[in-house]
């Protein structure tokens, strides 16, 4: 699930780096500056979808998990309709407020008006790219990640052969790069949604009155989900705020920072998408046996991964440094990234991880807490402080300081929710074995193996109706 999501991330998020790498050989550092401010614009807009489509993904998983397929189509067609509506509304106001933004989070003079021109392309399409994100959410939540996987790794495609076009052979310059984001971003949109309603044959038909009784359902993981992921931008664009305090120079290797993560932890944002559909389907089937070794496993492996990716950026700092031209403070702060605070990101997969357990077990509001928290209480007091003592690398390790202290509580948290989830499950499955009078939930399968609740329970239906009749 995760090496599948990878892939399709990396490759959109390889495009935003191929951007920045095609603007850089312009000469002109501005366009690197203004991809760094746009971004985090941009960044807070997609954040949006990706709750949205966290929401989605966890409806139809349970759904699926406890055989309701019907059920499943009825929410997909419905959490898809408030993606829409919601994408537009969002875009409609950000497109309205796109220069106060910008100057929000430290742009200015030239270098805003080209994070501007970039803007106002790319805003407008947040529809797209959000109803693309829900889309793959759903193919995750019916266990093709593959096809959820191809649809982004199109996109990209289509981005990367139109980014030269547009850029150097039409003269389109930071517009040309905007707007090859938007055709691929209807890329995945297309692809995805071919799998969902043309292979998997998920469409309901749309109704009014089912939509209106889903709403509060939906919008019970939609709004602490964009909560959550709103959280994180807002924190970003302080940072980059605080970053831009030293010059455009450090933000425009901040920018590449800021484009060399998702692409270098690809698999980690990745792994966050697919172990949500894991513990949804084994929560609504009741096989919580499940959920702890879930929860471990992508945890183990979050650790493993930024480990080895953090070397691997230690030892290509200065071929990093040199492919984007940046030179002197930009050059210094990419350097002191890859050497120094890159391993720190194993704590905010932790926390994705946590928070994924949290959206997928009913507890959709624990991972609001936690993401608000971070981007707060984690991340101003912390960047402030270390900016204060430190310049601009303090502002770095004051961050890193903030994702420790989060990532580690929301681990612990995770846990207890599991440990909680558990025991409430094999009290209600004890009841339902005793009603049916069956053997007490200690010497039935689910005290020592994976047998799901749902299967339980049904057995357990079987057996008391054979009783009634005999």
């Amino acid at each position: 699930m995760s090496s599948t999501a990878a892939i399709g991330v990396s490759a959109l998020f390889l495009v935003d780096l191929l951007d920045m790498f095609f603007l850089s050989m312009l000469g002109e550092q501005e366009l690197a500056a203004a991809v760094g401010y746009a971004g985090t614009i941009s960044f807070f807009t997609t954040s949006i979808g990706i709750g949205l489509s966290i929401a989605l993904g966890a409806l139809v998983s349970r759904a699926i998990g406890a055989r309701e397929i019907d059920k499943a189509k009825r929410l997909l067609i419905n959490a898809a309709a408030v993606t829409l509506v919601m994408s537009a509304l969002t875009a409609a106001i950000v497109t309205s407020f796109i220069p106060e933004l910008l100057s929000l989070v430290g742009a200015s003079g030239h270098t805003a008006e080209l994070a501007a021109s970039y803007l106002y392309i790319l805003v407008p399409s947040l529809p797209i790219i959000c109803l693309a994100m829900a889309f793959g959410g759903a193919l995750r939540a019916v266990g093709d990640a593959k096809l959820s996987m191809w649809s982004t790794l199109a996109g990209g495609a289509v981005n990367a052969a139109l980014d030269p076009l547009f850029i150097f052979v039409l003269g389109l310059n930071i517009e040309g790069a905007a707007f090859a984001s938007v055709l691929a971003r209807l890329t995945a949109l297309v692809i995805a949604a071919r799998g969902v309603f043309g292979k998997h044959q998920l469409w309901g038909g749309f109704e009014w009155h089912a939509l209106r009784q889903d709403l509060p359902v939906i919008f019970a993981i939609a709004g602490p989900a964009m909560l959550t992921n709103v959280a994180t931008p807002i924190g970003n664009a302080f940072v980059t705020r605080a970053v831009a305090d030293f010059g455009d120079s450090f933000v425009a290797g901040w920018a590449v920072i800021g484009r060399l993560i998702p692409v270098t932890f690809g698999m980690i944002f990745a792994l966050s998408g697919a172990i949500g559909p894991i513990v949804g389907q084994n929560f609504g089937a009741g096989a919580y046996e499940r959920l702890r070794e879930s929860l471990t496993r992508a945890l183990q492996f979050c650790c493993s991964y930024v480990v080895i990716m953090s070397l691997i950026l230690l030892l290509l700092k200065d071929w990093i440094v040199s492919l984007f031209a940046m030179e002197g403070q930009a050059a210094d702060l990419i350097r002191f990234f890859c050497q120094y605070m890159a391993v720190f990101f194993l704590f905010n997969g932790a926390l994705f991880v946590a928070n994924a357990s949290f959206n997928n077990l009913g507890k959709a509001k624990y991972s609001t807490v936690f993401n608000i928290g971070k981007a707060t209480l984690g991340t101003i007091p912390f960047v402030w402080l270390g900016g204060s003592w430190g310049g601009v690398y303090g502002v770095l390790i004051g961050q890193a300081v903030g994702a420790v202290l989060f990532g580690v509580l929301g681990v612990i948290t995770a846990y207890k929710l599991v440990a909680k989830v558990t025991a409430a499950g094999r009290k209600q499955l004890g009841t339902i074995l005793d009603e049916a009078g069956l053997a007490p939930v200690a010497a039935t399968p689910m005290s020592s193996s994976r047998v799901p609740m749902a299967l339980l329970a049904e057995e357990a239906e079987v057996a008391a109706e054979e009783r009634r009749n005999e």
